[in-house]
């Protein structure tokens, strides 16, 4: 479980996050929902180590990782698809999601693991593919498909939603929730999107200027009107 205790950041003059308390279990879909410019990316950047923390604590799995630097915490099982995807445009697929792979040592960071390619089949259609020349949807489920090669226990999503195609964002839903069933891995998932977010969520998070306002059962969203609380 992933365990965020009164976690604070400030840029510059600004308090960008405010006391941030909540948890991610394994076998669940957490969502955050909130406006833009509330401080989501700003959490998730926290929690992957890419800005520290200025005050409060990230536990994972029972072991403080508050001060590790961005590539300890991929280590310790958590992987992270930033918002924009940021896939490498000149390498192909397939090195791609070799690149996922570096957290192993030797033979096993050599081949894609076929769960992957199982699970976005497109991927292996166009592997010999440079990522450059994918479509936005293809490249955010490379992007995807790239985190799940380090085979982590937290997935860690932001909007993977933005920009899609409607029949990529269903196949996207779909594997998320593959992906929580199979019951070995916590999931993150940052989103604007409400419909998509109610239909996937076990539990979900509201922000808004730095603090989650509310918080419940995913099954409550509709009657708890999280939709008026994020709607733009």
């Amino acid at each position: 479980m992933l365990e965020v205790n009164s976690l604070h950041q400030y840029y510059g003059g600004s308090h960008i996050l405010r006391g941030l308390s909540f948890d991610v279990k394994v076998g669940e879909v957490t969502c955050l929902l909130g406006r833009n410019g509330v401080g989501k990316t700003t959490l998730l950047k926290c929690l992957m180590g890419l800005i520290p923390a200025d005050d409060g604590s990230v536990h994972w799995q029972g072991q403080a990782i508050t001060g590790y630097k961005p590539h300890q915490r991929v280590q310790a099982g958590i992987a992270y698809v930033p918002q924009g995807r940021e896939i490498f445009a000149r390498l192909t697929v397939e090195e791609n999601l070799l690149m996922g792979l570096s957290r192993f040592p030797g033979s096993q960071a050599k081949e894609v693991p076929a769960f992957i390619y199982e699970l976005f089949p497109v991927l292996r259609e166009m592997k010999q593919r440079r990522g450059g020349d994918l479509s936005g949807g293809q490249q955010q489920q490379l992007a995807i498909g790239r985190a799940l090669a380090s085979q982590p226990r937290l997935l860690i999503l932001d909007e993977p939603t933005e920009g899609i195609q409607p029949s990529v964002i269903k196949e996207i839903g779909a594997v998320i929730r593959k992906l929580a069933e199979r019951g070995d891995m916590a999931i993150l998932l940052v989103e604007q999107f409400y419909d998509f977010a109610a239909e996937l969520a076990d539990h979900y998070l509201v922000m808004s200027r730095g603090e989650i306002i509310q918080q419940g059962r995913g099954a409550d969203m509709a009657r708890e009107g999280v939709r008026n609380l994020v709607a733009i």
